[in-house]
């Protein structure tokens, strides 16, 4: 999609929702429904962007034929997967998505997940290991964490690692599951969570 012409507010708008609409229900939406999405009064906008929505190459129909608007070019579904995470020493995470894991077929996806794949075998003992992308809900701010929770953990001045936490007053520990490793002690206010792990998954190709 990065050669393809750049959208207007209104027409990516429309775009997003009609990927939305298609995605749901299997089917295209009527004029009308679009109009009563948009907010629009009358049909010539809506008639007018999807004009230019496939001469942008987004979107195409059958002409003369209601109802069989597709997608040309849909954006992947899933879970984004935000790069690597060790579990052994630590790394600095990676911002950039670099690939979507796609669960619709198995579970409903919640909003606040991502996922990212384990570098190191420090948590084996909890059956996550080398290759898993490990699927991580991300921590509203006025959460609060139970003792023994998988978490991707962020320390200061080092990187993020894949830990069990205990927070006993100002001191957290992140402990690993493989007595070939030692838990990290630290003070509170050096350690970030950045979220809590929810799922592990393990393809076999």
């Amino acid at each position: 999609m990065s050669n393809l012409e750049s959208l207007t507010t209104a027409q990516q708008e429309l775009y997003d929702w009609l990927i939305d609409y298609i995605r749901t229900t299997q089917h295209a939406p009527s004029i009308r429904q679009m109009m009563r999405a948009m907010n629009l009064r009358s049909p010539a906008p809506i008639q007018s962007r999807l004009e230019r929505l496939r001469s942008k190459g987004y979107i195409d129909w059958i002409e003369g034929k209601a109802r069989t608007i597709r997608i040309l070019h849909p954006p992947a579904q899933g879970i984004p997967v935000l790069g690597e995470i060790a579990a052994g020493g630590l790394v600095e995470p990676f911002t950039d998505v670099e690939e979507k894991l796609d669960l619709s077929a198995i579970v409903q996806q919640p909003k606040n997940c991502y996922a990212l794949r384990v570098v190191g075998d420090s948590m084996i003992e909890d059956l996550i290991t080398e290759g898993d992308l490990v699927i991580m809900r991300t921590i509203e701010s006025s959460e609060s964490l139970n003792n023994g929770e998988i978490v991707a953990a962020r320390v200061e001045g080092h990187g993020t690692t894949l830990k069990r936490f205990y927070q006993e007053g100002e001191e957290i520990t992140l402990k690993p599951a493989n007595q070939k490793y030692q838990p990290i002690k630290i003070g509170a206010e050096q350690v970030q969570v950045q979220g809590i792990l929810i799922g592990v998954w393990r393809g076999y190709q």
